[in-house]
């Protein structure tokens, strides 16, 4: 345990000294939020989207950047780099064995997202008038588990890619094509409804994170027919068991 301690301290250090990560992980999505919030046409009340403004039904999407960013471009560029310059390889003849390294790499990344998200929300309550999440103890779960089905899949890249170039670029795709599906290009409620569809199968579940933060916000972007709550929570979770044990079955120390 002191030993992973001291992991924990010096992977905060590395995390704390990438200034991007930092930024566009941690900072970023409360940033974006507050900059669309200014604009006065998604501060309107609109009877299609049952008397909400279009800011309260896209800030849970804001969420969705920062943990996307930190769990498939940051954490398999890091372990990608530990692996090309031979660490988790010299770290296997330590005490500090590499899956300690993994652990606290992990731990440092869940601790930035939580930063992240309790900025978002207070941020978005405080200026914007967005009410807290209305059920906080289902938006927790569907946060925890939507991004543990995230990690899963970083891991997956973290697990294959050779160099961290390797890494970053998968992971850009990943994001790319999260984030569309998220509804952070096009708002969810605007989509069709086969994309919408998809979109709640796909990490880390918004249509879960966007009910429990607010019932009415859920009822605009759901699909007819959609699926309750807890389908979109145990589908991230199966997602996350399943994404993880493929990462674990390709891992290579060096």
């Amino acid at each position: 345990m002191p030993a992973l301690l001291k992991l924990v301290k010096v992977e905060t250090r590395l995390f704390l000294r990438d200034s991007a990560t930092v930024v566009f992980g941690v900072l970023f999505p409360a940033g974006l939020l507050l900059v669309l919030g200014s604009i006065p046409a998604l501060r309107e009340v609109s009877p299609e989207n049952g008397g909400l403004r279009s800011i309260d039904i896209w800030a849970p999407t804001a969420l969705v950047f920062g943990m996307v960013m930190i769990a498939v471009q940051h954490i398999p560029t890091v372990v990608a780099t530990y692996r090309e310059r031979g660490i988790l390889r010299r770290l296997s003849t330590t005490p500090a064995h590499p899956r300690s390294v993994l652990l606290a790499q992990m731990m440092v990344a869940f601790a930035s997202v939580v930063v992240s998200a309790a900025l978002t929300i207070l941020l978005a309550w405080a200026v914007l008038d967005i009410a807290p999440p209305e059920r906080p103890l289902a938006f927790v779960v569907a946060c925890v588990v939507g991004y543990a089905a995230l990690l899963g899949i970083g891991m997956i890249s973290a697990a294959v890619a050779r160099t961290s170039g390797a890494a970053n670029q998968t992971g850009t795709l990943l994001f790319v094509a999260l984030m569309f599906f998220g509804g952070a290009f096009l708002p969810r409620a605007l989509m069709p409804d086969v994309l919408r569809t998809v979109g709640e199968f796909i990490p880390p579940g918004l249509q879960a994170l966007t009910t429990a933060w607010s019932a009415e916000a859920g009822e605009v972007t759901a699909t007819a027919g959609g699926q309750p709550f807890w389908l979109h929570t145990a589908i991230m979770a199966g997602i996350a068991v399943t994404a993880s044990a493929i990462a674990a079955k390709l891992f290579r120390w060096e």
